[in-house]
């Protein structure tokens, strides 16, 4: 019988002895908003689960104690509310809730903790966070948001795009895998529409400026969702998960010291 790691599924006596044996604890953080006009609000809720659970069955093959908690569903959305059927948290809020499931998870034991970003309109937030909960909490916290940290691999799958996007070719695809019954196939060509250039394309990169996705595509996709493909998903999870599952395995990125206070005493 397979171990396992789900977080919602074990009894309090069973997560406490989790914590003995050291358990990273991974929180996928995500998003209910709008995805074009063939995806559901809650792709990267969906895929940041699929990612997160499909890694721990990795790690807990490469021998390491890990559990999933459920997803954090809400995020920082904003530049999706033009479109409708988006919920979004300010940032305020958004940081009072992640600091209050880090905080819970600590006080039981736990000493590792990955926050498995979904979204990207969480990752500048994230790592703030992440800067701030490290040294208020002395813990090993790490952050990625999950196409960063698998972006040689996604790049090697994808044909028309060079890395992941919004409601595209990657997104569509490995909805395709976990759940093709919520992808409207049929509506996929509306996704093709009028589109702006990125601030990077006009300027080069290194300027920051914030856009709505109303602003960048009449559609609200940003990618090419006509090139998705079931086998292409499931393809992308592989990748991606087994990427990820050698960065948490890898003892060495736990054990860097990072504060110097105790490196001088």
């Amino acid at each position: 019988m397979a171990e396992e790691f789900e977080w919602r599924k074990l009894r309090a006596d069973q997560l406490r002895e989790k914590a003995r044996q050291d358990a990273i604890v991974v929180l996928p953080v995500a998003s209910l908003e709008q995805h074009g006009p063939h995806l559901p609000v809650e792709v990267d809720s969906m895929l940041g689960e699929a990612v997160a659970a499909r890694t721990a069955v990795k790690v807990l093959a490469m021998g390491q104690p890990i559990l999933v908690l459920p997803v954090l569903w809400t995020g920082l959305s904003e530049h999706h509310m033009s479109f409708g059927g988006t919920i979004t948290l300010d940032n305020a809020g958004f940081a009072a809730v992640v600091e209050g499931v880090v905080r819970s998870v600590l006080r039981h034991g736990f000493k590792r903790i990955v926050l498995l970003n979904a979204h990207g309109g969480n990752e500048n937030a994230l790592r703030t966070i992440t800067d701030d909960l490290t040294p208020r909490y002395r813990a090993a916290i790490v952050q990625f948001t999950y196409w960063y940290a698998a972006a040689v691999p996604i790049a090697k799958i994808l044909e028309t795009q060079g890395g992941l996007s919004h409601a595209c070719e990657a997104e569509t695809s490995m909805m395709m895998a976990v759940r093709p019954e919520l992808v409207a196939t049929d509506r996929i060509p509306l996704a093709k529409s009028n589109t702006t250039p990125a601030v990077d394309d006009l300027v080069g990169g290194g300027v920051y400026r914030w856009r709505s996705i109303g602003s960048r595509s009449a559609s609200g996709v940003i990618g090419n969702p006509e090139a998705a493909s079931a086998e292409k998903g499931e393809r992308l999870f592989d990748a991606i998960s087994s990427a990820l599952a050698t960065k948490l395995c890898n003892r060495e990125m736990w054990d860097l010291p990072w504060e110097s206070e105790r490196l001088m005493e």
